[in-house]
């Protein structure tokens, strides 16, 4: 259920969905690590089945370590309540086939997260279900596409790996009029920036693999709807679909969650100052970065999000082979797709995370062969910043 907005972020993120174990008082929440859990009685085992008595049934559907990271999140994003699963491609699965059906139409961003794409465009055709694709920063681009069997409005920002921005409260006066679900993946920001749902959203659903486990140890993904309707909705697709998370997971990204503000307040100001560092630099063409002025939607970044987070985009002016030498040149970022983590992580999106997208669909995406995609993590700047020089000095 939602809890009161009268906590700060850094607060929420160590206690929400946290209470000290009843049986020895354990401060972290114990690990579930069971399949089934047994009833007292038959009666009782049909009165959990029939929804008349709270109680776990089987892990499938519920568990109270996966509870506890559940409730935590919607804490965080102020939602009716969380839906963990195994990935985030679960929990888009999940969302996609519990609000659609034959003949149902979705508009999603351009620039998403290119296994989300790629399924949108591969799988849903073969359920009758049809999509679009467009720049939704632009309102207009979306109105053109909108049709009387369109259901859902599904928009990434900041965008993978663009970094470009959608305005969150606009689509959702839009969804509004057009009577749209707006699912916004918050992924990018994550709750410590950006919170949709206050912003008019319907669902917000994020990838927990990134800022939210923060380790890049863990796989998993989750759902948090503003209203218990699509809540029951959205946890019944996702016990039919099985593509529940494990309790082993859950626990470690509720420890990992623990850490979420100050490790976006570092990552920021890591990746703030690395962006005006590219910017100046000779090498380097282009920075693209919601904190900097240059930034086509800069102005909405400070709007709606708390921050601008960790992640930048850039090319260099030698193009893409520059960018596979400076790529190739790096010590202490990382070359490893993903994101979020205490690391840095570089990579480039055209021909690794989004090299199931087109050649076309990618350029219309602004997703260049010279784009390259810098995670920031944890580490020193200065470590950083000679780190990035020296490879950018590479010939």
């Amino acid at each position: 259920m939602k809890e009161k907005k009268d906590k700060s972020m850094e607060t929420k993120v160590i206690h929400s969905g946290q209470e000290p174990d009843p049986v020895y008082g354990g401060v972290s929440v114990p690990i579930y690590q069971s399949s089934t859990f047994a009833f007292q009685s038959v009666e009782q085992g049909a009165a959990r089945f029939a929804g008349l008595e709270k109680g776990y049934i089987y892990t499938r559907i519920a568990n109270p370590t996966i509870k506890a990271l559940e409730d935590r999140v919607a804490s965080l994003e102020n939602g009716y309540g969380g839906i963990a699963t195994s990935s985030g491609m679960a929990a888009i699965s999940t969302i996609i086939f519990g609000l659609l059906e034959k003949g149902s139409h979705l508009i999603s961003t351009a620039s998403v997260y290119g296994s989300t794409r790629v399924m949108i465009e591969n799988l849903l055709p073969r359920f009758g279900i049809s999509a679009d694709f467009t720049d939704t920063s632009n309102l207009d681009n979306i109105r053109k596409l909108i049709r009387p069997t369109t259901k859902i409005l599904f928009i990434e920002t900041p965008a993978n790996p663009t970094l470009v921005l959608t305005d969150i409260a606009a689509c959702a006066t839009l969804a509004q009029e057009e009577n749209l679900t707006l699912v916004v993946d918050n992924t990018f920001a994550s709750p410590i920036l950006q919170n949709p749902l206050d912003l008019g959203a319907d669902i917000v659903v994020h990838s927990v693999t990134k800022f939210l486990n923060g380790h890049s140890d863990v796989v998993g993904g989750i759902i948090i709807p503003r209203d218990e309707e699509t809540y029951q909705k959205m946890h019944k697709t996702m016990t039919l679909l099985g593509g529940n998370m494990d309790p082993h997971q859950a626990w470690l990204v509720l420890r990992g969650i623990q850490t979420l503000a100050i490790r976006v307040q570092k990552s920021q100001e890591n990746a703030l100052k690395l962006a005006q560092f590219l910017s100046s630099h000779p090498k380097v063409a282009w920075v693209n970065y919601p904190g900097l002025p240059s930034h086509p939607q800069h102005e909405l970044a400070q709007r709606q999000m708390r921050g601008f987070g960790a992640m930048i985009c850039f090319g260099l002016k030698g193009g893409y082979e520059a960018g596979k030498k400076m790529i190739n040149s790096v010590r202490v970022a990382t070359l490893a797709v993903s994101l979020g983590g205490v690391e840095s992580l570089i990579q480039h999106p055209a021909s690794m995370t989004h090299a199931g997208v087109s050649q076309e669909e990618k350029e219309q995406a602004g997703i260049t062969e010279d784009l390259i995609r810098l995670s920031v993590g944890c580490e020193g700047y200065e470590d950083l910043r000679s780190d990035l020089e020296q490879a950018l000095e590479k010939d």
